[in-house]
C-alpha cells in the first residue's frame, strides 16, 4: 500500500477560500477507500478569524515539537492531529506565522509557507509516517515539493506537484533563498524567476510529475495566454505533465438527499420547479414556474468573465426571465450587479457575500446556471450545477471545456450550453438558446435526462492518482 501525504494550505471542512479545499476535503477520501494507498494531508494550523473551529480543535492531539530552521533562524514548530472521515491530518501549528485573522494576503506569505514546507520536511524526517510520495497543491506547497525532492527526507520518495491555479505563485525577494531556505546554492536555478524566486515554479522544476485539473487546462497552460510566463517550463516538463479532472462529493452534493433544498429530486422537472417556486417566494420574485430562472455564483473576479455579463446582461434581461446572483469580489462587479437589481427588482435579486445552504438552493431553484470564465482550471460551480440540474452555460475553457458537452438537439445529446470565444454576444446567442430549449418541453426534457446522468465523482480521477504514484506511465 503507497503511503502518500498531502501538503495543501487549506482543506474543507476546516478552512476555505475556493475550490483548492474541496479538492483536498474529498480526494484523500476517495483514494483511501480503493485500499490501494494510506493517504494522509499536513496543513497549517490557523488561528484567529479563519481558524479551526469546534468541535475540530478539541479533537487534536499533540504528536511532537521541534525547531524547524529557516535560513539561520529556527523557529517553534508544533505539530497536532486529528482523523476525519477516516483520513488523518496533521497540522502545523506557529502563532507567528498562522495565528492571523485569515489565511492569505500578507507582505510574508512566500515567507509563511516556505517555513511551512520546512517544518513539512522536517516532520517527515522525524515522525512515524513515512511517505512513498509526497503531493504538494499549489505554490504554498511548492517548497516542500522542492525541498522534498533535493533533501530525500525518505530514501527513494516520489514528489507529485498540481497545479489547482498557476495564476496565483508565491513570489519572494532574490535575497530569501539565502534567509529563508536551508538548500545549496546550487539548486538557486530552480527557484529563480525574472529576479525574484518562485515557489510555483519551483514546484515545477523539481517535481517528479506535474498534474492540473483538467486535460484542457494542462494543454492551455503550456501556452502563454495561460501559462502566466510558466509556460517554457511546462513545455519542457510536458511529458511528465498530466491534466485529470476533478471530481466532487457526490454524496455531499445530491439533489436525492441534501437537507439544504427545499424539495428532493433526480430528474424529476416538476419537484424541480417546486424548488424554483419556493425560492422565487423567498426572494419576492414572481412566483411563475414557466419563468426561467438563471443563477450566477462566483467570485467577483475578472477571471469569472464578468464583463461578458455586463456588456449584454441589461439588454438580456428585457426578456422574461429572472437573474439570481450570490458571491462578492471586486467592487466593480458588486455594483453592476447590485444596480441591476436596482433598476430591475422584479427580475434581479443580489446578494453580496456567500452562505453555503443558501447556494444549494439557488442551485436546486434555477433552470441554467451561468458561467462565461475568462479561464477555468476546473472549476466546480458547474459540477454542482450538473448535480442540482441547473443546465451550465459556459465558454469553452479549461475544465469547463472537460465537464460540460454542448446539446445538440437534432441528436439529443450533450449536457449544457457552451461557447468558444471570450465574446459578449456569444454569451447572449447561448442565453437566447436557453430560452428557445426551456419553452421547448422536449429539448429541455432531453437535457434534464442527460444531466441526471452524469457522475462527477472521485472514482475515475482517483485512479489516475493511484497509477501515477505507482509510477505508471500516462503517454
Amino acid at each position: 500500500m503507497k503511503k502518500i501525504l498531502f501538503v495543501a494550505s487549506e482543506c474543507t471542512p476546516f478552512y476555505k477560500s475556493g475550490g483548492l479545499a474541496d479538492v483536498i476535503g474529498s480526494l484523500p477520501q476517495y483514494l483511501n477507500a480503493t485500499k490501494k494507498c494510506d493517504v494522509r494531508v499536513i496543513l497549517p494550523l490557523y488561528d484567529g478569524v479563519e481558524g479551526l473551529k469546534e468541535p475540530f480543535r478539541n479533537a487534536l492531539k499533540e504528536e511532537m515539537i521541534f525547531q524547524t530552521q529557516v535560513g539561520w533562524r529556527f523557529q517553534y514548530t508544533r505539530i497536532l492531529s486529528l482523523i476525519h472521515q477516516g483520513v488523518t491530518y496533521y497540522f502545523v501549528d506557529n502563532l507567528q506565522y498562522f495565528g492571523r485573522g485569515g489565511m492569505y494576503g500578507y507582505g510574508d506569505d512566500g515567507e509563511r509557507f516556505v517555513f511551512f514546507s520546512n517544518a513539512v520536511i522536517e516532520f517527515i524526517y522525524r515522525g512515524d509516517f513515512k511517505p512513498d510520495v509526497l503531493h504538494g497543491h499549489d505554490w504554498q506547497a511548492g517548497a516542500a515539493v522542492a525541498i522534498c525532492n533535493i533533501k530525500k527526507p525518505v530514501p527513494g520518495i516520489q514528489t507529485v506537484f498540481t497545479i489547482h491555479n498557476i495564476k496565483y505563485q508565491g513570489y519572494l525577494m532574490y535575497d530569501a533563498f539565502d534567509e529563508l531556505l536551508t538548500i545549496e546554492r546550487e539548486h538557486f536555478a530552480g527557484f529563480e524567476w525574472n529576479g525574484m524566486l518562485n515557489l510555483m515554479k519551483a514546484g515545477l522544476f523539481h517535481a517528479d510529475k506535474i498534474t492540473t485539473v483538467s486535460p484542457t487546462y494542462a494543454e492551455e497552460i503550456k501556452t502563454p495566454f495561460y501559462g502566466e510566463g510558466l509556460e517554457t517550463i511546462l513545455q519542457m516538463r510536458s511529458r511528465d505533465l498530466l491534466g485529470i479532472i476533478n471530481g466532487i462529493d457526490a454524496n455531499d452534493y445530491n439533489s436525492m438527499k441534501d437537507k439544504n433544498i427545499h424539495v428532493n429530486f433526480k430528474s424529476s422537472i416538476p419537484k424541480k420547479k417546486e424548488n424554483k417556486l419556493y425560492l422565487q417566494e423567498k426572494l419576492n420574485l414572481p412566483v411563475k414556474e414557466d419563468i426561467p430562472v438563471f443563477a450566477i455564483i462566483t467570485r467577483m473576479v475578472e477571471q469569472k468573465g464578468l464583463h461578458l455579463v455586463m456588456r449584454i446582461m441589461e439588454e438580456f434581461i428585457q426578456q422574461d426571465v429572472q437573474l439570481v446572483v450570490l458571491g462578492n469580489g471586486e467592487k466593480e462587479f458588486e455594483n453592476y450587479f447590485l444596480m441591476l437589481q436596482s433598476k430591475y427588482p422584479e427580475k434581479v435579486h443580489v446578494t453580496l457575500g456567500f452562505n453555503e445552504s443558501f447556494s444549494r438552493e439557488i442551485y436546486a431553484g434555477s433552470d441554467f446556471f451561468i458561467m462565461p470564465s475568462l479561464f477555468e482550471p476546473c472549476g466546480l460551480s458547474q459540477l454542482i450545477a450538473l448535480q442540482y440540474k441547473s443546465i451550465p452555460i459556459v465558454r469553452e475553457t479549461g475544465g469547463l471545456k472537460d465537464t460540460v458537452q454542448p446539446y445538440n438537439e437534432h441528436t439529443n445529446e450533450g449536457t449544457g450550453l457552451t461557447f468558444a470565444n471570450y465574446n459578449a454576444h456569444e454569451l447572449l446567442d447561448r442565453l437566447h438558446y436557453a430560452l428557445f430549449i426551456y419553452h421547448n418541453p422536449s429539448h429541455y426534457k432531453h437535457l434534464i435526462q442527460n444531466v441526471a446522468k452524469v457522475n462527477n465523482s472521485w472514482i475515475q480521477s482517483a485512479n489516475q492518482y493511484i497509477n501515477i504514484y505507482r509510477g505508471e506511465s500516462h503517454e
